[in-house]
């Protein structure tokens, strides 16, 4: 009732939480019915409505007091009844000092302090809460501080919110307020470059290219070209290449600068696709800045251009010259593993087999090695037969890398190639280091005797969800994250938020594919490879001839299990039917009643998601990797690379890829189906 009450809000639900609060009167459910009856006011901006149901849960609040008390005080704020809130609040960093609301509190009292004449107090309480900085607690200072009449703090305030926390919206209330102070803004050119940039690290293109063209004007001279740069950088990211090329073409600019302004109009050239240019000015690159990070990402534009092009043998050029010049830079790994296995696609083993061992040895912890490893394997085994060496390999990757698309590829030939149960240990392998292990993970039984475990359930029974979540978190930070993880997870699960459950787990455990089964307890790895929708999933995969642990592998890789999701490929739900897909597969299934809409239902898209991945692996005469290439990047693309080559394996088109997000897909289905296997059932 509670959550319903929450998501809707509507008449009908504050009347059923009203008359089971009034049932529950003198009990702990009766004050969970009055809280959530408050905080859905709360939510509709209603302060003077959340008055009554807090007030009635107040006496009977318990281990929730602080959340009472919070809400009533913002309660009593939102509805103008400043002098009610600052009492209401006035001891609530004393008596509820661990409270998740701890920030929020003083925010509101200190708005209360100063709409009832007193600011200066209200400084006091906000300077006491300002580290970690935080946007909505700057404001408020801000304010508190312009309201006491010290006016050039509060400028400098209010300067540091607007100027270094740009992508807040407390920042833009800043501007309106230090507009209205006799200083103004008070810019200066490392306050706005300082906007500007964040505006640009944060994806807002086009307002800061405004920031930038405001920015000219206080440029130095020395200044100006950087600024020119990052204007035209903004203009191209917004993709406005035309007025980038129009401000970088003519500018003059020396150093790393000159090194930025080639960049992008090897960028912009090629957007357009013109050869002769991009290769001209990636020579103009290597002369002006020929140890430059932007000479290195420029390599690998023109490397990547064409690898995608099949031209192998231009690619490798350029990712060798990455390897060469840029040994220990950032992109090495993987222009060296490019190197390598172009270098196999073309026949030059010799070639390949020594970036494979450098690729182990130089990169170890690179994401690279396991497939190095496994590449490696195969050429002792089939060009130099030595099956001991290879045995080697074979069983280092199988053993480190446990649950790795490329591990079971290595247990499959160790079983089934006759290969000799002793093996030949190269030096090499021990380059590749440990896996280490968070031990804590294991124990997953919360105490009991937890208050914030305690307030987190009683929370979750009142709907208050997000609340609930809130206090694990806590307990996480405070030492209790082996037991708190698994609770998080476990409440996202009772909320249907099956792909949360598995974001939290995913990232607490970012090493679990190289784990045995036994390292972690059942509960973690039925929460990373989880079943809901089984029943529909199961019936809808068997009846189109599909592996049900391949169907769910592939759910989980495209949406999570989140029913919801809408990608912005404009992909609907489970599966990641397009809308257009789904009304071909909804004629040809008999669908009653179908609307794009439809997709979001679980039992539609698994419907229609089973029939077109079906028709896809007839498509490809069974072939199951070809399948999932298509199912992620088209059928049209996966013929063009089957055309663009003979390949000796299924194995050797999957990394053939050369999207790179292709790539990781169709093996990441793959290996995670087999984990299902696992888990779950047979073959």
């Amino acid at each position: 009732m509670a959550r319903q009450l929450l998501d809707l809000r509507s008449r009908a639900a504050f009347a059923g939480v009203e008359a089971y609060a009034r049932k529950h009167a003198d009990d702990d459910a009766g004050v969970l019915a009055n809280l959530a009856l408050g905080y859905a006011h709360v939510l509709d901006h209603d302060g003077r409505s959340a008055i009554p149901p807090l007030q009635r849960a107040e006496p009977g609040a318990g281990d929730l007091a602080d959340y009472v008390t919070y809400f009533l005080g913002d309660s009593y704020q939102a509805a103008g009844q400043s002098e009610q809130a600052v009492a209401t609040l006035r001891d609530f960093q004393t008596k509820y000092a661990n409270s998740i609301f701890s920030r929020e509190a003083s925010i509101v009292y200190a708005n209360a302090l100063v709409a009832t004449g007193n600011p200066q107090l209200a400084v006091t309480v906000l300077s006491r809460t300002r580290l970690p900085t935080r946007a909505d607690v700057e404001l408020a200072l801000g304010q508190a501080q312009l309201k006491s009449g010290d006016t050039d703090k509060a400028a400098d305030t209010l300067r540091h919110l607007y100027y270094s926390m740009p992508m807040s919206t407390e920042a833009d209330r800043a501007g309106v307020l230090l507009r209205a102070t006799p200083e103004g803004l008070g810019s200066t050119f490392a306050l706005e470059k300082t906007r500007a940039d964040a505006l640009l690290q944060g994806r807002r293109y086009r307002d800061a290219a405004a920031d930038y063209r405001e920015l000219l004007s206080l440029a130095s001279p020395a200044d100006r070209p950087a600024v020119q740069v990052a204007l035209a950088a903004a203009l191209h990211k917004a993709g406005d290449d035309r007025q980038a090329r129009i401000i970088l073409e003519p500018m003059t600019a020396t150093g790393d600068t000159n090194a930025e302004r080639l960049f992008y109009l090897l960028e912009i050239a090629r957007s357009d696709r013109d050869d002769e240019r991009f290769l001209q000015i990636l020579g103009q690159l290597r002369q002006a800045g020929p140890n430059s990070s932007w000479l290195e990402q420029a390599l690998l534009t023109v490397g990547n251009v064409f690898l995608l092009r099949n031209d192998y043998d231009r690619a490798i050029d350029f990712y060798r010259e990455i390897r060469e010049r840029f040994p220990q830079g950032q992109v090495a790994p993987y222009a060296n593993w490019k190197v390598a296995w172009l270098s196999l696609r073309q026949n030059r083993v010799e070639d390949a087999r020594k970036g494979f061992e450098l690729q182990i040895a130089q990169y170890p912890t690179s994401a690279q090695v396991p497939a190095a490893i496994y590449w490696r394997a195969r050429l002792a085994e089939e060009n130099e037969k030595d099956p001991a060496k290879a045995r080697a390999y074979y069983a280092k990757l199988a053993d480190r890398f446990r649950n790795y698309y490329y591990a079971d590829l290595a247990r499959a030939r160790l079983r089934g190639s006759g290969l000799p149960q002793s093996s030949a240990d190269d030096p090499i392998l021990a380059k590749v280091p440990a896996l280490q292990v968070n031990a804590a993970l294991r124990d997953v039984e919360p105490p009991a005797d937890n208050l914030r475990l305690q307030k987190a359930r009683l929370l979750q029974n009142g709907g208050l969800g997000d609340f609930a979540l809130r206090e694990l978190r806590a307990a996480a930070s405070e030492g209790g994250s082996s037991w708190a993880i698994a609770e998080i997870a476990r409440q996202y699960k009772d909320d249907g938020q099956y792909h949360r459950a598995l974001q939290v787990l995913r990232a607490a455990v970012p090493s679990y594919f190289a784990m045995d089964i036994r390292a972690l307890p059942r509960p973690y790895w039925e929460d990373l490879f989880p079943r809901p929708y089984w029943a529909d999933l199961k019936r809808y995969s068997e009846a189109n001839g599909l592996d049900p642990f391949l169907v769910a592998s592939l759910v989980r890789q495209e949406s999570e299990f989140n029913p919801g999701a809408i990608s912005h490929a404009n992909a609907w739900g489970l599966m990641q039917v397009l809308p257009s897909t789904g009304k071909t597969l909804a004629r040809a299934e008999k669908v009653r009643g179908y609307r794009t809409e439809s997709l979001l239902v679980p039992n539609v898209n698994l419907q229609l998601g089973t029939r077109y991945f079906r028709e896809l692996v007839d498509h490809f005469n069974g072939r199951l990797e070809y399948a999932l290439a298509a199912y992620n990047a088209g059928t049209d693309r996966v013929e063009g690379w089957l055309a663009s080559g003979n390949f000796r394996d299924p194995q050797e088109f999957v990394e053939s890829i050369p999207f790179t997000e292709t790539r990781e897909y169709v093996q990441a289905v793959l290996r995670n189906a087999t984990m299902y296997r696992k888990l779950y059932g047979t073959p």
